[in-house]
């Protein structure tokens, strides 16, 4: 197994970045945030995650230990592959996602591209308890009391009510509450708006 990638970035694409590793150039498939992270020239260290298949060897990258972490334990769900794994990491932060499977709330986990209600339950039903300190800590405490404050509830029904998808505005509301806990509801509905459009 390969745990990390230590090389210099000469290329990003779409949904992988091209890794210089001494006279090797690897692709390395990652989630947004990570290709956010890389700068073209600029050296590098990936947590790595090596996927072998009969017609398939693919290496998927991460800048956070806890994406990761979270990753591995994503494709360890039956039914979830690691394209559908990094598409949930790309759609929210990790925090919210942890957060999301420790509080079963399913249909956060289904505003995620991909993810069916279906999928959603069976992923919170089999990590819910599996779930390692690390991100039970960074997700705000091994049971947190809620994901989102009643603030955060009322802007994702207003947006609802505006016509807007629940997968286009549950985690972009769950992130935005995150950030600011005491904002008001109409305060993330502005944000979220600005964001939306």
């Amino acid at each position: 197994m390969i745990a990390f990638l230590d090389g210099v970035v000469s290329e990003i694409r779409e949904s992988s970045v091209i890794m210089q590793a001494g006279a090797f150039g690897l692709e390395v498939f990652a989630p947004k945030s990570t290709l956010v992270a890389c700068k073209v020239g600029t050296a590098l260290r990936l947590h790595t995650h090596l996927v072998v298949k009969e017609e398939l060897l693919a290496l998927y990258g991460f800048h956070d230990r806890d994406m990761h972490t979270l990753f591995s334990y994503l494709i360890s769900v039956s039914g979830i592959g690691p394209k559908l794994a990094l598409a949930m990491l790309s759609s929210m932060p990790t925090t919210i996602l942890a957060g999301a499977i420790l509080q079963g709330d399913s249909g956060l986990l289904a505003s995620a591209p991909g993810v069916g209600k279906k999928t959603a339950e069976r992923i919170a039903l089999e990590l819910r308890n599996k779930l390692p300190e690390e991100l039970m800590a960074a997700s705000g405490g091994a049971r947190p009391t809620a994901l989102m404050s009643q603030a955060g509830e009322d802007a994702v029904e207003a947006l609802l009510a505006l016509g807007y998808r629940e997968t286009q505005v549950k985690s972009l509301i769950a992130e935005l509450a995150l950030k600011e806990p005491e904002a008001t509801a109409e305060a993330l509905i502005r944000k979220a708006l600005s964001k939306l459009r």
